[in-house]
């Protein structure tokens, strides 16, 4: 829990999956999450997913949404803006376990990014109406989605929780590495551990399990390049029995709209202890 007034300090929206992410200061939301967030995604010629776990560079790529459609920009590259497909041609594509649908969203996008990564590499966007449920055991009610994300609609993070890890490390690192929707300021170290279901403006959010963290962590979001930390040190006091380690927590949202803002205030609604054992050292 908080012994100060929690706020929203941050909101990121990430179109691409596993590209740049840019900062917004009012989010709508849908039945995925944040409007925008992870509706597109990067596949090779299997259709299966690509993320910075194996493709580093891709932290680099900046992806910006506007009415003339999607631009990518990258290193090296000309920025190319993609027309918005909805109707085109679908691929049959794999996030994990999950197979669902993309609709291809032309040549031009898949030249590019295929130049850019070096290897036949195609881009698709998120039908409208395409079925990715949310992990049974996870969800809260029978209509839990989510996009192109890992697994669950919205990340949370907080800060003081970084500047708590940070305290530790020779040297510190930035909110960006942990890829983050929602940052809470004024909130204790790992408060949100405990946090069961909080509200900002007018939703509800359920914190349905800890994040565990990966090598994407390591990867430097402005230059793409992969060292040790804050893995590291995380695993040294963030580290359950099983050898996962943690920061931030995932959400799912209801009702399945509305918009949250930077300086909204975060009302934590119900609590408990933090499920996983931690070391605490």
């Amino acid at each position: 829990m908080s012994n100060g007034r929690a706020s929203v300090a941050a909101l990121v929206r990430y179109p691409v999956k596993s590209c740049a992410g840019h900062s917004v200061d009012r989010a709508e939301l849908d039945t995925y999450g944040i409007v925008g967030d992870r509706r597109w995604l990067i596949v090779d010629p299997n259709g299966t997913f690509l993320t910075q776990r194996n493709a580093p560079e891709l932290a680099l790529v900046r992806p910006e949404l506007s009415e003339d459609g999607l631009s990518l920009s990258a290193p090296g590259m000309d920025t190319i803006t993609v027309p918005i497909e909805l109707d085109g041609p679908t691929l049959d594509v794999r996030v994990w376990n999950d197979r669902c649908q993309g609709v291809d969203q032309g040549e031009a996008a898949a030249a590019w990014l295929s130049d850019y990564l070096g290897a036949s590499h195609r881009l698709v966007k998120m039908p409208s109406d395409v079925e990715r449920p949310v992990a049974r055991n996870y969800a809260v009610s029978d209509d839990d989605a989510v996009s192109y994300a890992d697994g669950f609609p919205l990340l949370l993070t907080g800060e003081a929780s970084l500047d708590d890890l940070n305290r530790r490390m020779t040297h510190p690192v930035p909110m960006d590495r942990f890829r983050p929707n929602i940052v809470v300021s004024e909130a204790d170290p790992f408060a949100e551990d405990a946090w069961k279901a909080i509200r900002i403006g007018d939703v509800m959010f359920h914190v349905v399990k800890p994040c565990a963290r990966c090598v994407v962590t390591t990867t430097s979001q402005t230059t793409g390049e992969r060292g040790t930390e804050p893995l590291t040190t995380l695993a040294s006091f963030r580290r359950d029995e099983h050898g996962k380690v943690y920061f931030g927590q995932n959400l799912i949202h209801a009702p399945k709209h509305g918009g949250i803002a930077v300086g909204d205030a975060v009302t934590i609604l119900e609590a408990e202890p933090f499920g996983p054992r931690l070391q605490t050292g």
